[in-house]
């Protein structure tokens, strides 16, 4: 609580902000929903490493970020945010080859 009210989120113009994020972050999830819902089940593949190369641009963001905080709530956070980058990205690669390779004809792999 002690940092919504440290961040000006009481002000007048901070709730203004907030409710505009929050609108924003409404709309992309009505948007996303829609445009996921409209894809063909043959170009999840294609859509899946997209998804991973905007992953790869959330951990450059998180690394930068880990490089330029100190060590205190913001440098955990900063750290979390590489971690949880890297598992996204490296996992969402392990899943988009395991997908392709269902498609390759020839001898199967154990």
């Amino acid at each position: 609580m002690s940092v919504w009210l440290l961040s000006g989120a009481g002000s007048a113009a901070g709730v203004a902000h907030w409710f505009l994020v929050f609108n924003v972050f409404v709309l992309a999830i009505v948007v996303g929903v829609e445009l996921i819902g409209k894809v063909p089940p043959l170009l999840h593949t294609p859509l899946m490493s997209g998804s991973n190369a905007i992953s790869g641009i959330t951990l450059v963001g998180a690394i930068l970020a880990a490089v330029y905080a100190s060590w205190d709530a913001k440098g955990v956070l900063a750290f979390l945010g590489v971690t949880l980058a890297t598992i996204n990205v490296v996992g969402g690669y392990a899943v988009t080859d395991r997908m392709l390779r269902m498609f390759k004809k020839g001898k199967k792999e154990a």
